[in-house]
């Protein structure tokens, strides 16, 4: 029998509403899960079990009174730890802050909370989001569910894992450079990466950096949506941060695919993919192209944008972390060290160029989508490798210039400030989740959103696209 952490958030929530699953039965099987599974895994790092069960508690009695419930009544939700939350540690993965207890929620949060969540707990991600492999020096490394020696990727890996795991419904993530679909394509849960301010990212070093972006993560694409539901904010700190023209439906109904036209792209025409990669890419798409109108094997011009990546990110980093680097070198790890001083190598001619690059790039890619609905593309160049190896070095013998490289098919998207869903498809070669995603214009949220419901249910028709399960078993052995 399904044990409740293990429903989706919208089954768990309808029950909740029906007065079938208590609030409270809810969060002591995600306590009881995250205590069989999270030493081996390490997903999540800062819990106040006392205030959650209060927070549980209060929550059943507002069922039984017949009060309103809001959309995340009842549910715990995980909160990656670069978000502030009130009266629970936040560190930001930094020995800097290994001891920071908020006295307030940051603005996201404090919606979740609003909506009806019970922020209960913390998840894991590298020192202030550098890097796709959660391991940091206040916490330590967080293990896949399919394979705690290996990578769950990241920054959001805590947020993923605990998802995969079933510690709990809904877990917050954050993406730049594919920090919220890197992560989901290695444990096989969605993340969605929502357009520029759709969900407003307040107190950021550098604001008028419209690459980073808050965003939802869950097993579902409907659990993900409903999330975002409660993320969806209007906030002038975030100047990107702007409502007029969202419609995001409160219910996803799926849309129609034999409506549209589709191109589909191994590698973006400039991403390093490993060959297994990029051939079960194409099995998997062959399995279900045919229920579109229209598929087209295309690339979206992505001229220069690996230099022009390092650059924007070069800028964000100094603004962020040179005062650190400055006081606190001994403190921070290698990361955040490397890029900072690559980025204080640049010049402002550099940084000028770069985002006369990033211009084209939106720009065609706005264009690419007069001809076509959606693009599909891999999410992850490879498949998840082991956690002690800080990056990959090399793709078919190819060795990595950068360590951020091997992520250029979910970076050389950022670029463009696109909507896009990471969906599991499977496994890989290897056994291990693979995922692709879909993806979209900057606006194009609700229609992204849509396609990645009804994909998601025609893939779960087939076990060889289905969502994989990670063996529970033998991690709580």
């Amino acid at each position: 029998m399904t044990k409740p952490c293990d429903l989706s958030a919208i089954d768990a929530r309808r029950l909740i509403g029906t007065k079938v699953l208590s609030p409270v039965e809810l969060l002591a099987s995600c306590l009881e899960r995250i205590g069989e599974t999270n030493t081996v895994l390490n997903a999540v790092v800062a819990m106040d079990e006392d205030a959650a069960i209060a927070t549980a508690k209060a929550a059943e009695q507002a069922v039984v009174d017949g009060e309103e419930l809001d959309i995340l009544h009842g549910l715990p939700v995980g909160i990656k730890d670069l978000n502030a939350t009130m009266g629970l540690r936040t560190t930001w993965g930094s020995l800097i802050h290994k001891d920071h207890v908020p006295e307030e929620d940051d603005s996201m949060v404090a919606n979740v909370r609003d909506c009806g969540a019970n922020v209960f707990s913390k998840t894991n991600t590298p020192e202030f989001g550098a890097g796709a492999n959660t391991k940091n020096m206040v916490y330590g490394a967080t293990g896949n569910p399919f394979d705690p020696d290996k990578t769950c990727a990241g920054s959001s890996g805590g947020s993923a894992v605990a998802l995969a795991a079933g510690m709990m419904p809904l877990a917050t993530g954050s993406d730049y450079g594919g920090s919220l679909r890197t992560p989901a394509a290695f444990c096989g849960i969605t993340g969605y990466r929502p357009s520029p301010g759709v969900v407003p990212a307040t107190g950021r070093p550098v604001s008028l950096n419209p690459f980073s972006v808050i965003g939802p993560m869950g097993r579902t694409v409907a659990d993900t949506h409903l999330l975002l539901c409660a993320q969806i904010d209007q906030n002038k700190h975030d100047p990107f941060s702007s409502l007029d023209g969202l419609v995001i439906p409160e219910v996803l109904s799926g849309i129609d695919l034999s409506g549209l036209s589709v191109a589909i792209s191994t590698d973006l025409g400039c991403a390093p993919i490993d060959r297994d990669i990029a051939r079960i890419f194409e099995e998997r798409v062959g399995k279900f192209r045919h229920v579109f109108a229209q598929t087209s094997d295309r690339d979206p011009a992505m001229a220069d944008v690996h230099e022009a990546f390092e650059i924007t990110r070069g800028v964000n980093f100094v603004g962020a972390h040179r005062q650190r680097l400055e006081k606190h070198r001994d403190l921070l790890g290698p990361n955040v060290i490397d890029n900072t001083e690559r980025g204080l190598e640049y010049s402002l001619g550099d940084v000028a160029w770069a985002h006369t690059v990033q211009s084209r790039i939106y720009a065609d890619f706005i264009d690419l989508f007069d001809e076509v609905d959606i693009l599909i593309c891999p999410a992850a160049s490879v498949s998840p490798f082991p956690h002690s190896q800080l990056f990959v070095e090399e793709i078919n013998g190819e060795k990595m210039p950068t360590y951020m490289r091997w992520l250029a098919m979910t970076y050389a998207l950022t670029m463009a400030l696109p909507a896009a869903c990471a969906l599991p498809c499977g496994v890989d070669h290897l056994g291990m989740p693979f995922g692709i995603q879909v993806v979209g214009p900057n606006g194009s949220d609700a229609l992204i959103l849509e396609v990645a419901h009804s994909l998601e249910a025609l893939l779960a028709t087939n076990p060889e696209t289905a969502r994989p399960i990670p063996d529970l078993s033998k991690l709580i052995a």
